[in-house]
């Protein structure tokens, strides 16, 4: 059984709803979650494997609610942490999934370790987002013996 953190960066919900079926498949494989809907570094375990799932808002910004964790980012080191991106956008916009790209650099530059390449979900193609997280997440957890 491992532990997970799932953040979130959300401005109209999608993302919650990605969130909600990431948490259901780790329940299904025995793991433990917890979802951060305002994330703070402090309640957040070191050692446990982050999911960070973001959408892009604006011009390429990340969403309100996870602006602040960003910036708490750039302070800190994570040699021991490893972490997963999933990303909601719009490709029809240029700035498609730059928010998850941002959180993907910043963790990139604490020495966090990902352990798979980011999933950029086009809300264009997949309208419900959740289907593909989870196609995401389960294909993961049976490739490294976690499912």
């Amino acid at each position: 059984m491992a532990k997970f953190e799932i953040v979130v960066g959300s401005v109209l919900g999608a993302t919650e709803y990605v969130a909600d079926a990431v948490q259901e498949v780790l329940t299904e494989n025995q793991h433990t979650s917890t979802i951060h809907l305002t994330p703070k570094l402090s309640e957040l375990d070191e050692n446990a494997t982050w999911i960070i799932c973001s959408s892009t808002h604006g011009a390429g910004d990340l969403p309100e609610n996870i602006e602040p964790f960003s910036k708490e980012l750039l302070a800190k080191q994570f040699l021991n942490t490893n972490f997963i991106v999933i990303g909601l956008g719009d490709s029809s916009y240029d700035t498609f999934c730059y928010g998850a790209n941002k959180l993907e650099m910043l963790m990139t530059n604490t020495g966090a370790k990902q352990l798979i390449p980011a999933m950029h979900i086009d809300v264009l193609n997949h309208p419900v987002p959740e289907n593909i997280a989870v196609e995401y997440l389960e294909t993961y957890l049976k490739n490294s013996n976690l499912g």
